[in-house]
């Protein structure tokens, strides 16, 4: 059986930018076990498989694995997966769906098409579930899972913490850009403290405006396969979320424009934003540009 995959790089203007994915954009004859052994022989942070919708209104099924593991929700494959898509019927002269939306394991996630000159450049989501904040984390089990000093965390806005918006993260804000540099995930404390169950994994980030961004942040997700991501798209959104709701404005728009994958040589630039009425959080979307890269078939 021959199966027809496509490669994209997201939150990225460039080729060899930003975070690759591959997209399977016909998968309905492979099982769950085919899709896992095929995102781990991509090895990439993150493998899409698009199938019928089980709603004829929706565009598509939409199932994320990393090498590792399925997820329910995840923001650069969803961002990659509409741009690929929508990049399929430009090239089949067909009319494009816009907004998309994807079923997924955590409910429907809702994309907008970015475009410029009436061509598809990228896309924007709106997460399948509004942010949750969870638990605490103590300061120094971030410490030992990223290789850092308990003095290196900022907690004068937040202690450590949980949140979610579909998929849970730990979140964290260092003192300094040279931290941030300098943190490494440890497995082994990842395995001890941060179980894959209870969260994804640690994005990590500092207030640094240098590059024009507002925040530059890192994620490390070794129990998912993912020593390292080059772009985060449901952990930031999240951040966004958890960073609007201690704000103490009742209500707020928050725009924020996040960098990523700088360590890794893979520059990634995120745009997050927040709304807050009346104390609560009522939107949150992230979004970004996205490359056309590979396509070719599978042999299964």
């Amino acid at each position: 059986m021959e199966i027809r995959f496509i490669t994209v790089d997201v939150f990225t203007d460039r080729k060899f930018g930003g975070n690759p994915l591959a997209v399977v954009p016909d998968a309905a004859a492979l099982s769950r076990t085919q899709m896992q052994a095929i995102a781990a022989e991509f090895n990439l942070a993150e493998t899409t498989f698009v199938l019928p919708p089980q709603d004829p209104s929706h565009t598509a099924e939409v199932r994320i694995f990393t090498p590792r593991a399925e997820l329910p929700f995840a923001g650069h494959p969803n961002i990659g997966t509409a741009f690929a898509l929508a990049k399929e019927s430009e090239r089949q002269g067909r009319a494009i769906s816009d907004p998309m939306i994807f079923e997924e394991k955590a409910g429907l996630v809702r994309l907008s098409l970015m475009k410029e000159e009436a061509s598809v450049v990228g896309a924007r989501l709106a997460p399948p579930q509004s942010l949750a904040r969870g638990d605490e984390i103590a300061a120094d089990i971030i410490a030992a899972a990223c290789s850092l000093a308990v003095s290196d965390i900022e907690t004068a806005t937040h202690p450590p913490c949980i949140a979610s918006c579909g998929i849970p993260f730990a979140f964290a804000e260092l003192k300094t850009r040279a931290v941030l540099a300098a943190a490494r995930p440890r497995t082994e404390a990842f395995t001890e403290h941060l179980q894959a169950d209870r969260v994804t994994g640690v994005l990590l980030y500092v207030k640094d405006r240098s590059g024009g961004f507002d925040l530059q942040v890192r994620m490390f997700a070794p129990l998912y396969g993912i020593p390292e991501d080059a772009a985060s798209g449901s952990a930031n959104v999240a951040l966004a979320g958890l960073l609007a709701s201690l704000r103490p404005e009742g209500d707020l728009e928050l725009h924020l424009r996040i960098g990523q994958g700088i360590e890794m040589g893979r520059l990634s630039l995120l745009e997050a934003g927040a709304e807050k009425r009346n104390g609560k959080i009522t939107a949150l979307s992230i979004g970004g540009r996205c490359v056309p890269m590979m396509h070719g078939t599978l042999t299964v």
